[in-house]
């Protein structure tokens, strides 16, 4: 049940008693199906099928997409609030759930053709296929308009050929969005994306990443070699794939300050009792000072986040441009789960650095914020970029 704390919280959120109540549900859900299980994915490196059943059952994999292709039809402060109770109980999970809606279907949603919808969209929004996204390459990854891979039309039908790496849910995804170079020497004019099944002749996953953090996520290379597409796996114009995964990014980041949010509180709730429980001098840890100021400013830098992030989510639902403030929610919200774990670890001392407390787990997933869709210095470049666009002054390339 909620609490009172919670309830004055949510007046500073304007959260509606529906999506109070969906929090709830989450939380529950999170708290007795995921988080038990989260440590031990952790430490096999296991991919947890069973929480990805579960979330199959909650509809969590359409939560934003139209009941028409199977989806729930919901709000991007939902699908926000999902995604950090989520990775409150598990960074790995949150990740393959963000990865899955954010990244691989939403550009088919976005972009694709009537037909491209009914055909993929479906089988994604129930979650009985997952989707992944290919963007990042050995020499294209803050330069994302350095792709190598190439997509060679050739009659009907594409011929592609290169590799995509760090692709989460690569190995075990079955529809992959991805982008690949169609007309060289013009830049990123020149890059389309294509959308491509799993089993595909010439499309295999590569060895599996060993990873500090994230463990029980899937993160692998995607291998293409001579990789025939029909020209209607094409997404969107030739040419177009550039600004589509641009724009399918500014989403992401979304998700990726909402997964933030769920391990600085992760890391907060756990310091809190910690503190609580901890004696040293005769006394809980929690009484003093030293200890409290620090629970302070995860407090109070978690809550800041947590304002820039929903208030992103309810742009991007009201339709209105949005790049600059997900640069802003993703570089806060990254920064604040990194101190957080970083300051939960210090708390707990000597424990704190022991398997046996999940702070240290929380320290090793924090870190992939601060580092993926844009890492925090491109953030900043982003955030710059948009205000003196803002201004009316003509960035030089």
């Amino acid at each position: 049940m909620l609490t009172t704390k919670d309830m004055e919280r949510d007046d500073i959120y304007e959260l509606t008693s529906d999506q109070r109540d969906w929090r709830e549900t989450l939380r529950e859900f999170a708290d007795k199906e995921i988080a038990p299980h989260a440590a031990r994915y952790d430490d096999a490196s296991e991919f947890p099928w069973d929480s990805v059943k579960k979330m199959r059952d909650l509809g969590l994999f359409g939560l934003v997409f139209p009941e028409k292709y199977g989806g729930q039809g919901a709000g991007t402060l939902e699908y926000v609030l999902a995604v950090e109770e989520v990775s409150r109980a598990c960074a790995s999970t949150g990740i393959t759930l963000a990865a899955h809606v954010s990244l691989g279907t939403w550009p088919i949603y976005n972009f694709g053709t009537e037909e491209q919808k009914q055909r993929y969209l479906p089988a994604l929004c129930t979650g009985e296929k997952l989707a992944s996204f290919g963007l990042t390459e050995p020499e294209a990854g803050s330069d994302a308009g350095g792709t190598k891979t190439r997509a060679v039309l050739e009659g009907d039908q594409y011929v592609c050929n290169g590799r995509k790496i760090y692709i989460t849910n690569g190995s075990v995804s079955g529809t992959t969005v991805f982008t690949a170079v169609t007309t060289p020497g013009i830049g990123v004019k020149g890059i389309s994306s294509f959308i491509i099944e799993r089993g595909t002749p010439g499309f295999t996953p590569g060895t599996r990443e060993k990873k500090l953090g994230h463990r029980a996520s899937d993160t692998v290379e995607l291998i293409f070699e001579n990789v025939r597409l029909p020209k209607g796996n094409r997404l969107g114009d030739e040419g177009a794939g550039f600004v589509q995964f641009m724009k399918t990014l500014d989403g992401g980041r979304i998700s990726i300050g909402a997964m933030s949010l769920g391990i600085a509180q992760a890391a907060l709730d756990a310091s809190v009792k910690y503190a609580k429980e901890r004696k040293q001098f005769g006394r809980s840890i929690g009484d003093f000072q030293a200890i409290q100021l620090l629970l302070a400013d995860m407090a109070t830098e978690l809550e800041a986040a947590r304002l820039l992030v929903y208030g992103t989510a309810r742009l991007k639902d009201r339709g209105q441009p949005f790049t600059r403030y997900a640069a802003m929610a993703k570089l806060k919200a990254s920064t604040v789960a990194m101190r957080a774990a970083d300051t939960s670890v210090q708390i707990h001392g000597g424990a704190g650095y022991m398997t046996d407390h999940p702070v240290e787990r929380y320290f090793r997933d924090a870190k992939l914020m601060e580092i993926g869709e844009g890492t925090s210095q491109i953030q900043k470049l982003i955030i710059a970029r948009e205000l003196l666009r803002e201004a009316g002054h003509k960035i030089g390339s």
